[in-house]
Order: C-alpha cells, then sequence, then structure tokens
C-alpha cells in the first residue's frame, strides 16, 4: 500500500498543523522523559500562548493547541531544551519500555534511547525521515514490542536483541551494542526505497532492509499489544517507589502539570497517555498521591476511564462532526470489558490496535468493522 499524497503534514514543534482551534504544535520526547524543569516550561507555553489543556499522544509525546505565538513557544521550548535539533525534530520519534531502569525487564534501554536519539541528529539524511516513522526500544518484557513501530529492538537477556519491522521479528539477531547501528542503517535503508511510503507497513517488499543482516532465527513472531497503563503505586527495583497517573482522555491540564513537576523527580509520558512520576521516597510518594488524586489523576488500575479514549473531535478538528470527549467522557458511566475508542471521522485518529473504534454518525455511533 502507498499514499496518494506526497506530503507528510505530521506536526512538529516548529512544523505547525493549523487546527479547526488554531495552531497545534507536537513535541517528541524520545522515550518519552522529560524532566520537570521542562514540563514546566511546556505548562507554561499552554498558559501563555496556547491552551492550557495539552494533549498526551500515543507515541508518548505532547501536543499543545491552540496557539497565538508559534515563535514565542518554539523559543521557550529551545530555551528548555526540547529542540535540541530543529532540523531533526520531527524524526525524534523512539518508544521505549516506561519503567526500563526501574522496575522489571532484561535490561536498561535508558542508555539506548539517548544512544539513538544523538544518532539520529547526527545524521543528515535523517532528518528526511516522514514525521510518523518511529523506532521502539523493548527492555524485553514485551509492553512496546507490540505497538507495530517501524523498527526496533526486543531484549533476549543473552546479551542479543531481536530485529522488529513493523512490529514482527525478522529474524535477525543483533548484539545490544550493535543496535543504534542497526536501526540507523534500516532508517536510511527506508529512504532509499520509500517513494510515497511514510510506513515501513506501506512498503511491499521488506527485503532491500535486512540485505546483508544476520537472520538466524525464525522470522514472524509478535507481541500482544499492551492496552493497559502502568498505574498506581509501582515498586522500584531500587526500593524507591513510581506513581502511574492515568488522565481522562489524555488530557494534562497545564494547572496539573505544575503540581507533577513539583516533586522535582524525573517523569515519563507513556504510550499509553498517562505519567509516570519515579525514584519518589515513600514518604513522599504517599504525599503526592493525596495531592495528586484530587486532580483528577487515575491511581486506580480498576478505573473506568482506562477502558475509554477519543481522538480530538470538534470544535479542535474541522473534519470531526462530534464532540467526541464529550461522548466519550459520558461512555464512562456505563462501563465495558472492552476498550472503547470514539472518533469524529473515518480516519480515527489515535485508535488503539485492540479498541472497538466508535465513529461519529449523523446518527450516533458506528463500529468500524474493520481497520481502515
Amino acid at each position: 500500500m502507498t499514499r496518494t499524497r506526497d506530503n507528510d503534514a505530521c506536526p512538529g514543534a516548529l512544523t505547525v498543523h493549523q487546527a479547526a482551534d488554531g495552531a497545534l504544535v507536537r513535541i517528541r520526547l524520545p522515550g518519552g522523559m522529560i524532566t520537570p524543569a521542562q514540563l514546566t516550561a511546556l505548562a507554561e507555553v499552554a498558559e501563555q500562548f496556547g491552551s492550557p489543556a495539552m494533549e498526551l499522544t500515543s507515541r508518548g509525546n505532547i501536543q499543545i493547541r491552540a496557539l497565538t505565538d508559534t515563535d514565542g513557544a518554539a523559543t521557550a521550548l529551545a530555551n528548555a531544551g526540547l529542540l535540541p535539533s530543529p532540523t531533526h525534530e520531527r524524526a525524534r520519534n523512539i518508544v521505549a519500555s516506561p519503567l526500563s531502569g526501574r522496575s522489571g525487564g532484561i535490561i536498561d534501554v535508558r542508555p539506548l534511547v539517548t544512544e539513538l536519539d544523538n544518532a539520529i541528529q547526527a545524521d543528515p539524511a535523517l532528518a528526511a525521515l516522514p514525521g510518523r516513522f518511529w523506532f521502539s526500544l523493548d527492555d524485553g518484557r514485551g509492553d512496546v514490542s507490540g505497538i507495530d513501530t517501524d523498527t526496533g529492538v526486543h531484549a533476549l537477556g543473552d546479551g542479543t536483541c531481536a530485529l522488529l519491522l513493523a512490529g514482527r521479528d525478522t529474524g535477525v539477531r543483533l548484539e545490544t551494542g550493535d543496535a543504534t547501528s542497526t536501526l540507523i542503517e534500516v532508517a536510511r535503508r527506508f529512504l532509499d526505497i520509500h517513494g510515497k511510503a511514510w510506513r515501513i507497513t506501506e512498503l511491499d517488499d521488506h527485503s532491500a532492509l535486512l540485505d546483508g543482516l544476520p537472520v538466524i532465527a525464525p522470522a514472524g513472531a509478535t507481541w500482544p499489544p499492551t492496552v493497559q497503563p502502568p498505574v498506581g503505586w509501582i515498586q522500584q527495583d531500587d526500593g524507591r517507589i513510581a506513581l502511574g497517573a492515568g488522565l481522562p482522555l489524555g488530557v494534562l491540564q497545564a494547572r496539573t502539570a505544575h503540581f507533577l513537576a513539583a516533586i522535582e523527580s524525573p517523569l515519563v509520558i507513556t504510550p499509553w497517555r498517562s505519567v509516570l512520576v519515579c525514584d519518589v521516597g515513600e514518604g513522599e510518594a504517599d504525599m503526592s498521591l493525596r495531592v495528586l488524586a484530587p486532580l483528577g489523576l487515575i491511581f486506580d488500575e480498576n478505573s473506568p476511564w482506562l477502558r475509554v479514549s477519543a481522538c480530538t473531535g470538534s470544535p479542535g478538528c474541522a473534519k470531526s462532526i462530534a464532540d467526541v470527549r464529550a461522548d466519550a467522557a459520558q461512555a464512562v458511566d456505563t462501563p465495558t470489558e472492552s476498550h472503547r475508542h470514539f472518533v469524529g471521522c473515518e480516519r480515527a485518529c489515535g485508535s488503539p490496535t485492540t479498541a472497538e473504534v466508535l465513529i461519529a454518525t449523523e446518527d450516533g455511533y458506528r463500529l468500524r468493522t474493520a481497520p481502515p
């Protein structure tokens, strides 16, 4: 499958998308990692220049909508260290196991996140990667290998990792130390052959991406998608606590972001539109829970809010024919066992792979019966 449109309009922090409610920017956070100072800076940008309702994305990034001064926002983001490479800012799409190095997993992939991010920025050719092309680094637990990124590695526990394309094990086995260079090479090869395709799944033939790489294991294995974010009180391997907070419909209010940043601990935005506050002592974690829970953050893994999501919908998106967030919020009162994702048009933006996707029509919603 190939695209019928040449222009990749995926937004970035500098590549602004003009939505129905104004300018929208997307700030990429490799591995979802963000410092308290950077989260404070984002909250201030949202409050000063746009909507205070920031959006978490399914790639562990943050969007700010309704911007009135995009130049002012860009300057503030750069000053916060959130734009280390203006030429490559849309190419820095890296998702990683959010709890890696803290709780569970086979290896700590956080150093690989930094290494891969630096390598992407150091390669001038990779500035041309489509904004939808992304990488995954799974520490062996299988949480992000099921997301179907374009290419990634999955730790195997013997000092090696499996190379993935479009969410499938290719049979290629790598030393962990070769992971970054191999992923960079796959991305370069994609640029050589992609034509109008924005994703590896859109290529008819993947063989050129693997040419010369050591295929020594059966290919084709996949991992089930993770649908539930890590929420609640999470014991870290070092005895400290990580607090996992879900967000209703993935919306993070700037005021709430200030409270999260005030804990002054490392933060991770997960691909399930939630936040991890990491490396917190038990006493501080208990006090933080008492402050954060009344703000609407979700710490109960059984909350019905974790089984409903929505695209932006009206009035923010001109293509939407319904206020899907309002409808999704009402649906929380009638919970189901399955995850429901409400969308305002056939594009079905942000749809989880295992969700019941409900598409708005003039007469209500219809269930999408097959992928678009």
